[in-house]
């Protein structure tokens, strides 16, 4: 504490300053320390700023550390202020100011990530997975902000004139049983496996080269496939020439064509054509998905249609309406099940899933064109 020292700055620029407080950690708690030895975690003050990769050196023999070497960003998504039907109901946080504060924010600190202003309250946020987007966005979600998100999309790179793509190093750990499943599906989506080794207590170990394209939207594929029992690990292997296209999703959405609640007399009917993602009284808007197709197409259904009464009908003459519990969509899952037509409505309360273009007749000349 006190001591003079130098800060060494990875871009090789140096700042003097002194340490005015030194902070220990105990456990949970945080204690003023005057001295800190090899090995303890500790917090200081005395400089104006600091990032992750900086040395503090002694002035008299300055050895900083070697400089961080990350691993670029593989995906991108954007984020963009929430202007569906139902915007600025739910939210603390929906100017494009404060999401723009908060995303520059977190580049301070979580460097691996990236972020870059694309005008009209849009931000392409870069990272190294769908996971680390994921996390951001629900931090965001809890401290009240509100704001969509697109669909992950790998960066594409262009060496020696050929278009690459980011591949990746996956490793399954799976029961033995369903390891041809999983075979099956990963070869839909441009995997190569490398290596199958059996485990110990009837479990296999697999080991694939995959673009990451392909595992956008795998997991909750892989989950289902292995009742949960099965572990999916991937890191980044290299930038490879573009491998074609990858299996995309085969159901198309049952997409909301009126404003208003939704009512059980008219999910029951819906609840033939697909799986809801809604419950009765649940606020829909023109253009909000509130299901899953069972075929490929996508499908405009009115949700909000109630039952005509007349004073003809007997008492106890209706069967009671019975609906199928609802798929519930967490912020993963959705993020992996939307398309590129679609994006996903993110508030402190509630996530929906809508088409870019809300109108119909409008979404169908766009798709004509």
């Amino acid at each position: 504490k006190n001591e003079s020292v130098l800060l060494m700055k990875s871009d090789g620029s140096k700042e003097n300053g002194r340490i005015t407080k030194l902070i220990g950690f105990l456990g949970l708690a945080r204690t003023e320390i005057e001295n800190a030895y090899a090995g303890d975690i500790v917090a200081l003050a005395g400089f104006n700023a600091m990032d992750v990769g900086d040395s503090v050196v002694d002035p008299t023999n300055p050895m900083p550390l070697d400089p961080m070497h990350l691993e670029e960003p593989t995906m991108s998504v954007y984020f963009a202020v929430n202007d569906s039907p139902l915007a600025g109901l739910e939210g603390k946080h929906v100017t494009a100011n404060k999401l723009k504060d908060r995303l520059l924010k977190e580049m301070q600190t979580n460097i691996a990530m990236k972020c870059e202003e694309m005008g009209e309250g849009k931000f392409k946020v870069s990272g190294r997975g769908e996971l680390q987007i994921t996390i951001l966005a629900e931090n965001l979600r809890r401290e009240g902000f509100e704001f969509s998100i697109s669909r992950p999309e790998v960066i594409i790179k262009e060496e020696n004139g050929v278009k690459c793509e980011p591949f990746e190093h996956l490793v399954i750990d799976t029961p033995q049983d369903f390891s041809g499943a999983i075979i099956e599906r990963l070869g839909k989506r441009k995997a190569e496996m490398k290596a199958m080794n059996p485990m110990s207590d009837g479990y296999t170990r697999l080991e694939f080269e995959i673009p990451a394209r392909g595992l956008i939207g795998y997991r909750s594929e892989f989950l289902t496939d292995t009742k949960g029992e099965g572990v999916m690990n991937h890191s980044f292997l290299e930038f490879r020439p573009f491998s074609g296209s990858v299996e995309s999703r085969k159901n198309g959405a049952l997409i909301s064509m009126e404003n208003g609640e939704a009512t059980a007399f008219s999910l029951f009917n819906i609840q033939e054509r697909g799986t809801l993602f809604i419950n009765p009284q649940t606020k829909v808007y023109v253009g909000m998905v509130i299901g899953e197709h069972s075929r490929d197409n996508d499908l405009d259904v009115n949700p909000i249609k109630s039952k005509h009464l007349t004073n003809m009908r007997a008492s106890g003459s209706d069967d009671a309406i019975k609906l199928t519990p609802p798929r519930t969509m967490v912020l993963e899952r959705a993020l992996e099940w939307i398309e590129e037509d679609e994006i996903l409505e993110v508030t402190p309360l509630n996530l929906r899933i809508r088409k870019k273009i809300l109108d119909p007749n409008m979404r169908k000349r766009a798709k004509n064109k």
